[in-house]
């Protein structure tokens, strides 16, 4: 497929209360001819009626958002995601090896756990404090997420976006793997 511009993704992950959201809804703000997947919408509309495990609402919101972003792509759209990332980068990556002219950023926002716990006593999900906490310390401990990490702690949602923006850093060559 050949295309004139640089179509450019974003896959934005991280732990709850790290300012996936905000940043996403930011970026995308701020990138021309952009759309915004927001990875849990699609997950949530997996209701509970349809007794399917995690690992199959996992694997179908994930389906979901590679369907979005091709047809999005194919429509010379930019895209952002707004997901938690934790082993499909490579799966996602290989299933867009055969566009040309796009490029993806991807970066695993973290924030320390005063913050996280801060932020999230703030929206009041406080119930969702220990799986944040558990992802953060995988994240962490990950040499393959290390990279693209970016710490919010101290940052206001503007800078990341400028620092996401301005920084090859964050290239994700995609090709099959």
């Amino acid at each position: 497929m050949n295309k004139k511009n640089e179509n450019r993704l974003y896959l934005i992950s991280g732990p709850l209360g790290v300012g996936k959201s905000t940043t996403s809804k930011l970026l995308a703000r701020h990138v021309e001819r952009c759309v915004l997947i927001e990875g849990d919408i699609l997950l949530h509309m997996l209701n509970d009626d349809l007794s399917l495990s995690w690992e199959e609402r996992l694997r179908l919101t994930w389906d979901n958002i590679l369907a979005l972003t091709r047809n999005y792509i194919q429509h010379d759209l930019n895209v952002v995601i707004d997901f938690v990332v934790e082993e499909e980068l490579a799966w996602f990556c290989k299933h867009l090896s055969d566009f040309e002219n796009v490029s993806l950023k991807y970066v695993v926002l973290k924030a320390d756990k005063e913050k996280i716990v801060e932020r999230l006593t703030t929206r009041g999900d406080i119930e969702s404090l220990e799986r944040s906490l558990f992802l953060l310390d995988k994240m962490e401990r990950s040499d393959s997420t290390n990279p693209f990490s970016y710490d919010t702690t101290l940052k206001q949602p503007s800078e990341t976006v400028k620092e996401i923006i301005a920084s090859t850093r964050f290239l994700v060559p995609i090709e099959p793997i």
